[in-house]
């Protein structure tokens, strides 16, 4: 009939829909999915400095962040959990990772700094004269900062003395919270941790360098990211003048950097 109107055609309408939705995708903002981020409980605060900066330089970009202990991470990346970096404290964990072909090779992005802290002072002279009846370390087995620990005190062949006054914590920010909150006299923890908490310089201690007591800390990006390309623009960042200047100031030694 000459006054029904006309019909779009099914065809055309599909046509002019798929235009419309190709033209969205231009000219929205470019949007990555989020990178997750499995780290080392030690560098939960420095993460989180390097996260606000990473994203103000890569807005497009979105840090979500697990901690734990290394080991315990570890773990759940071997089950299948659905991390695209990990941020070990260590260095084994990250090359077995390579060599299971589920990561890239792995880069050092901080070494760690083992510290004695006693929030009364004098944490030396309390260990020498066993003047605690608490010493709190990270679980040596999955905790890389308590296996650093364990060494130092085996080398000063205090090990198997203190068994009785350890207090373990599930990872080092559980053995820092066990000194701080006064439940152990004293305590085995990082240097960026009394940094971060900025508790006097005469209630900690820094082991020196020949004592076990320096960590490589290694960042592998695993195979299995559902953002490659945005995992790699943060684990660029991560070796970056920026990132390290940030990482440096918290109290960690640079790859490549020469020691006094």
């Amino acid at each position: 009939m000459r006054g029904e109107p006309m019909r779009p055609r099914p065809r055309l309408i599909r046509f002019f829909t798929a235009l419309i939705a190709a033209l969205a995708i231009c000219l929205a903002p470019a949007r990555a999915a989020d990178i997750g981020i499995a780290t080392a409980s030690n560098f939960l605060n420095t993460l989180h400095k390097l996260a606000a900066d990473f994203e103000r330089k890569h807005p497009e970009h979105h840090l979500r962040i697990s901690a734990g202990s290394t080991g315990k991470l570890y773990a759940q990346i071997l089950h299948g959990a659905p991390y695209d970096v990990f941020l070990s404290a260590d260095r084994e964990r990250p090359e077995e990772l390579h060599q299971q072909g589920l990561a890239d090779a792995p880069v050092t992005y901080a070494i760690g700094r083992l510290v004695l802290y006693a929030p009364q002072g004098e944490p030396r002279v309390r260990l020498d004269r066993g003047e605690f009846k608490h010493l709190a370390i990270a679980n040596p087995t999955t905790a890389p900062y308590g296996a650093a620990a364990r060494s130092v005190l085996e080398t000063m062949r205090l090990w198997e003395t203190l068994q009785p006054r350890l207090v373990i914590g599930e990872n080092i920010g559980q053995a820092f919270q066990f000194v701080h909150s006064g439940n152990a006299e004293l305590g085995f923890v990082a240097l960026a941790q009394v940094r971060a908490a900025a508790v006097p310089q005469q209630t900690w201690w820094e082991l020196p360098a020949d004592s076990k007591g320096s960590l490589e800390q290694q960042a592998v990006l695993l195979k299995r990211s559902r953002v490659p390309q945005a995992a790699t623009d943060f684990m660029t960042y991560l070796g970056g003048d920026s990132a390290r200047e940030i990482i440096d100031a918290d109290g960690y030694g640079l790859p490549g950097a020469s020691s006094d």
